[in-house]
């Protein structure tokens, strides 16, 4: 199917999904197109204010969890709240994320963006996998962005940019190990058959992302935007179809099908060559369990 619309979403009744940076853009979208079909949905927010008064914009079963993923502390606080309240969780969609932010740290001295899009979602995904394991048909879907490509690697030699930072490189880093980090994850899961890991991207998409670009560039984007980027509601559906097609498969990658997949109807596209290298994977995630301090319960 190659023009998929929310009205091919399956009924998600009875379904619990998780979704993080809920309040606002994709995933508010996001959130607002699977309680319309009937799921259990959580925006994990931050700021719990404003993802309460996005809570009430949705029609259906909507709550709100405090999570800060610049926070390892929040993030096991957060845990334990959702697995207290959820024997199981059906879907877990890790969309939050920040974008050529000025260089800083999380609060656990992490480079901003690799700490925030990467590392903390593995930690939440860590954390909640045992509610997630062995659920028929539990999605994690994890978010990247098509700048994946342009920064050519996992800097292990400076993971945390110490020594010299560029916004865009600290970015595609990241968005590189959201990549590497569901590809690993699906190697593991597989044996146990029913959890699976998709990736998606949502093009070029009109949202608050961007509000980090460095000043010299906004005239530029704000000429070139409204060729090409598309609303907040179609950049989600690259998510949504991860997290609902009957026919997804782990280790996918979903993203629009228009030129340069800047927009258009999802479909399964290709990352670049790099983001499928197993030993770079399988480094990456050493790595992210010594500095995350979380184990995983697959192997």
């Amino acid at each position: 199917m190659t023009d998929w619309t929310t009205a091919d979403i399956p009924d998600q009744t009875g379904r619990v999904a998780v979704i993080t940076g809920a309040n606002t853009g994709l995933g508010f979208e996001t959130a607002k197109a699977l309680a319309g079909r009937g799921a259990q949905v959580v925006l994990a927010v931050r700021d719990t204010g404003k993802g309460e008064r996005a809570a009430a914009l949705i029609p259906g079963d909507v709550s709100v969890q405090e999570l800060d993923l610049t926070s390892l502390a929040s993030i096991h606080a957060a845990a334990e709240a959702l697995k207290s309240r959820y024997e199981r969780i059906d879907l877990l969609i890790n969309n939050a994320g920040v974008m050529t932010t000025p260089q800083g740290t999380t609060a656990d001295g992490f480079e901003l963006q690799f700490g925030t899009n990467h590392l903390g979602h593995f930690a939440l995904t860590g954390l909640l996998l045992d509610r997630l394991l062995d659920v028929d048909g539990a999605r994690i879907v994890t978010v990247s962005s098509n700048g994946h490509k342009l920064g050519g690697a996992i800097h292990f030699e400076d993971l945390q940019w110490e020594r010299t930072y560029s916004r865009m490189g600290a970015y595609s880093q990241s968005k590189l190990a959201n990549l590497m980090f569901t590809y690993e994850l699906q190697r593991r899961l597989a044996p146990r058959g029913k959890t699976i890991a998709v990736a998606a991207h949502p093009g070029t998409s009109a949202t608050e992302l961007t509000r980090n670009l460095p000043p010299v560039l906004l005239p530029a984007l704000n000429r070139v935007a409204p060729l090409v980027a598309q609303s907040p509601a179609d950049g989600a559906l690259p998510s949504l179809r991860a997290a609902t097609d009957p026919g997804v498969l782990g280790g996918q990658y979903y993203g629009p099908d228009g030129i340069g997949q800047q927009r258009g109807h999802p479909v399964v596209v290709a990352s670049n060559n790099l983001s499928y290298d197993v030993a770079i994977q399988q480094r990456l995630w050493a790595v992210s369990e010594e500095l995350t301090k979380v184990t995983f319960p697959v192997g």
